[in-house]
């Protein structure tokens, strides 16, 4: 009956194995072929077959040999399955596949030690029958079966609730999945997992001691070693869970210095440019003036004389010209609206079809926020939107980019819609939206310095997408003036 019993858990605990791979290297890499493709399905009942014939036709016993060759297979057969299943296979699936080992090897020797913990009730079994507290044969043998039974059913479930924590702690604290992380980076992590493989390997040597022919267990000549072994394990797998969440924080902390160096770069170089933008198109206002007069003057005496209809002709081409220098957009910021009109001929040059409406985009003279901060959050925004045209440039899609605000009691809105190809990628865990460029360190921060100037104000960003339309809504507290240091 107990090889039967045995071999279930074997199945048991193969096929958990399985569940959990395709569950950890899913949490990481893409599946190949189609999206609804049951790829997880097959990598899972492929490891849990090959796991079993493996253990039952190749690797018995606990000679050195055998555990190496063992561990050398898993790792291979894992290698395999994630090559033939997943596609963007890079460095760090080579952390997942050791880290996965030692995970489930870790939780299966504290496992194992709570068995041995358990493995005293047989004492007081005996105990009993040698006080004949228990004397019917019958009983004695049922007692001792379910406690056997008890003890296995228990050692798997807690190789099971560690093992899966384990692995979910591990997913989700590796915020950052699309992260190219580095050398030095991969070898911080591969420390502790390998470590903790290595450490479960030799248990898996010295745990079997032979003393005159008769296979024993280190647990018995040394029993503090149930105390010590787990507790060793438990800080191997702690180790392993807490390298990657400071490894996430490094990156977190480094990424969040960078946005802050290139926002405080942007905001400087507009606070620079407000006085200059401001003298220059005053003056170009003034010059249109005074132009646009003596233009007029001039066009009205040609016309009297009739004599030179060249001369008619460039003062009618030069008055247009003049007439271009007007500010398409009035917003009554400044800074707003020079970098609408940059972006207004930007867009004419590259994406001619786009209509990019601003009329609904107006500030008072109450404003209470810096120019140069509203100038980053509307620069950022327009840039992300004009990127979003462009890929579904010279398609039949209406291409629009609208800008809108409004007050709502202190809380001043900006509104930034536009067309897109309706596709958006997220991350677990993610607030925005995944970047769809290459360089993913250098990419992807418009959004999250648009955030950091919403919060500058009290305020926050939210974000939605209507059919094929992405709507952005930055919201900032309009009711005391806030310094450039953020500083109320």
């Amino acid at each position: 009956m107990f090889d039967r019993i045995n071999w279930v858990f074997d199945i048991y605990y193969a096929a958990f194995q399985g569940f959990c791979l395709q569950y950890f290297l899913g949490s990481f890499l893409e599946y190949r072929g189609r999206k609804h493709h049951p790829n997880g399905f097959y990598v899972a009942i492929l490891y849990t077959l090959f796991l079993l014939c493996a253990n039952k036709l190749l690797f018995h016993g606990y000679e050195d040999i055998r555990v190496i060759e063992s561990q050398t297979f898993t790792f291979g057969l894992i290698v395999l399955l994630a090559l033939a299943f997943y596609q963007s296979v890079r460095a760090i699936t080579g952390y997942l596949v050791i880290a996965f080992m030692a995970v489930s090897q870790i939780s299966f020797f504290v496992a194992h030690s709570v068995l041995k913990v358990g493995h005293e009730l047989y004492g007081v079994w005996i105990w009993c029958i040698e006080k004949t507290y228990i004397t019917d044969p019958n009983m004695v043998t049922a007692i001792l079966d379910i406690t056997t039974i008890v003890l296995q059913i228990l050692m798997y479930g807690i190789f099971s609730a560690l093992c899966f924590w384990a692995l979910k702690s591990i997913a989700q604290s590796f915020r950052e999945k699309d992260y190219p992380i580095n050398r030095t980076e991969l070898y911080f992590l591969l420390t502790p997992s390998l470590a903790g493989v290595l450490v479960c390997v030799m248990l898996r040597i010295i745990v079997v001691t032979v003393e005159n022919g008769i296979p024993e267990l280190l647990y018995s000549s040394h029993p503090i070693l149930l105390i010590v072994i787990p507790v060793i394990l438990i800080l191997c797998l702690l180790s392993i869970i807490y390298s990657v969440k400071l490894l996430q924080n490094m990156i977190a902390l480094n990424r969040e210095k960078n946005n802050k160096m290139i926002l405080e770069k942007q905001v400087d170089s507009l606070q620079g440019q407000i006085t200059e933008i401001e003298h220059i198109y005053s003056g170009i206002r003034g010059m249109k003036h005074d132009m646009g007069t003596t233009i007029a003057v001039i066009t009205q005496l040609a016309e009297e004389g009739k004599e030179n209809s060249k001369l008619q002709n460039y003062l009618s081409e030069l008055n247009q010209t003049f007439d271009s220098l007007e500010m398409r957009y009035k917003t009554g910021n400044a800074v707003v609206d020079t970098i609408l009109n940059m972006k207004y001929h930007e867009m004419m040059r590259t994406i001619p079809e786009v209509k990019l409406s601003a009329d609904k985009l107006l500030f008072s003279e109450e404003q209470m926020i810096q120019s140069y901060d509203i100038g980053v959050i509307i620069g950022n925004a327009l840039d992300n939107a004009m990127d979003a045209c462009k890929k579904i440039h010279g398609s039949k899609s209406n291409l629009f980019i609208r800008i809108s605000s409004f007050l709502k009691g202190e809380m001043f809105f900006i509104k930034i819609e536009n067309s897109f190809d309706g596709k958006v990628v997220i991350r677990k865990g993610a607030e925005f939206p995944m970047t769809t460029k290459q360089d993913k360190k250098a990419h992807g921060i418009g959004l999250v310095n648009i955030k950091n100037i919403a919060e500058k104000y009290h305020g926050g960003v939210d974000w939605r997408v209507e059919d094929k339309t992405f709507i952005l809504l930055v919201m900032l507290k309009n009711g005391k003036k806030v310094s450039a240091d953020g500083l109320v």
